[in-house]
């Protein structure tokens, strides 16, 4: 960024004395603003999507890379629905395990989107099957950090095409800063706290539940 302003300086002093010069130097310094904007717009995404942080905090809890998906889960108090849903669906050993897997984990705020009576609908014994469909449609196999699905989505050109657990698809794109999961029912989840590593893989937390056909 620092190099891209220098070029716009150093062309504007070139020019600026210069009468004949006048409309070449404002082409010049047009364009180069603009290569500046789109370099920063970049730099933004991927400091957005390439956190680091040792320790995130989600749902006033801070996310250990020492423990596996369920243990740091259980302690966010913005999944608890989606805690219930995976005890209920017989889940819990499976993300415990080595892994390594990717979890597109919607927060309550995101069940409270469904339909009234869903959640309580599909944690019910009888709907186990349902339940389970739904929550491996928000896992992958592997581990798929920020970095990882954004390489995925420029060889794309713009969008990356994931194999979820229960064989559904998921399409990954970037709407500006932000990164989008479509579902096989067109439905649209954001990324709201990326790169949440654990153990055994990585969250994503998402604002809407993702559906499968």
């Amino acid at each position: 960024m620092v190099l891209v302003l220098a070029y716009i300086f150093q062309f504007y002093t070139k020019f600026s004395s210069d009468k004949e010069g006048t409309t070449v130097k404002k082409v010049l310094v047009m364009v180069l603003l603009a290569v500046a904007s789109f370099t920063l717009a970049n730099l933004n995404t991927y400091a957005q999507m390439s956190s680091m942080d040792e320790n995130p905090m989600v749902g006033g809890a801070a996310m250990l890379k020492s423990k596996d998906i369920v243990d740091n889960a259980v302690n966010s108090a913005d999944h608890t629905t989606l805690v219930a849903a995976v005890k209920a669906a017989g889940l819990v050993d499976t993300l415990k395990s080595k892994g390594p897997f990717t979890v597109f984990a919607p927060t309550n705020a995101a069940f409270g989107k469904l339909p009234a009576g869903t959640v309580d609908t599909l944690l019910k014994p009888e709907n186990k099957a349902m339940l389970t469909n739904i929550l491996t449609y928000h896992v992958l196999a592997g581990k798929f950090d920020s970095n990882a699905i954004m390489k995925k989505i420029k060889a794309g050109n713009g969008k990356a095409w994931f194999k979820a657990v229960n064989g559904g698809t998921l399409i990954a794109w970037m709407d500006g800063n932000t990164l989008v999961l479509t579902d096989e029912k067109g439905g649209q989840s954001r990324v709201t706290i990326a790169n949440v590593y654990q153990s055994n893989g990585v969250i994503h937390v998402v604002d809407t539940v993702l559906l499968p056909k």
